[in-house]
């Protein structure tokens, strides 16, 4: 491919907004799957539940799912479950405001297993700190900000980091254009509204306003 290719599909979006799509997605083998594809791929299914510590054929099953609905494609060659398979697309978006009940649910059971994978990696690097080199322990980042801020500014302040981390984003599909010494890291945003238990329920802050009481 060609540099242009290459930063156009570094910078491809799939925007799911069937919910049956959404669904199909909603899954964390096909999660895991798609992520692989697309920080490694093309990848056969036998090589796929290689690294992802899965049989090859719930590989394949998965990925025939995830095909199904255009998330993944043939990337040509080879056949059966030594076919190489790729992302269709390197970044998926949903809407933030579902226009009906179905998308909604399907939105809700996406984002809930998206958020427990999140846990789950952040739970296995710190299992693994300790013999990470220090240069990686200093750089990880773990920060946590309390603010009061309007729905304007979170959403100003989201598209304000955003800029920075698409520096870094062609790299996903470009190996060449990586660093020496560098390695997959994953950034995760999260802002949101915090929802604090009723005044006098257990786990209420004890503040009638819901605050923090500073």
């Amino acid at each position: 491919m060609t540099a242009d290719e290459i930063r156009d599909r570094a910078r491809s979006i799939s925007r799911i907004t069937d919910p049956r799509t959404l669904r199909a997605l909603a899954h964390p083998i096909r999660l895991s799957l798609l992520g692989l594809l697309r920080a490694r791929g093309p990848l056969t299914a036998t090589r796929a539940a290689e690294l992802l510590g899965e049989s090859s054929a719930s590989a394949s099953f998965h990925l025939r799912q995830l095909s199904k609905y255009g998330l993944v494609e043939e990337a040509g060659g080879g056949h059966g479950r030594e076919r190489p398979w790729r992302a269709a697309a390197m970044w998926t978006d949903i809407p933030h405001i579902a226009d009906n009940p179905e998308f909604e649910a399907a939105a809700h059971l996406f984002k809930s297993i998206v958020i427990e994978g999140y846990f789950s990696h952040a739970m296995r690097y710190l299992e693994t700190e300790s013999d990470q080199p220090e240069e990686w322990q200093r750089a990880a980042a773990m920060d946590d900000y309390l603010l009061y801020v309007t729905a304007d500014e979170l959403a100003e302040l989201a598209e304000s980091i955003r800029p920075l981390l698409r520096r870094y984003t062609d790299r996903l599909a470009d190996a060449e254009s990586r660093p020496p010494g560098a390695r997959r890291v994953q950034y995760i945003q999260l802002g949101f509204p915090l929802v604090e238990p009723r005044y006098g329920e257990p786990g209420g802050t004890g503040t009638p306003d819901g605050g923090d009481g500073q």
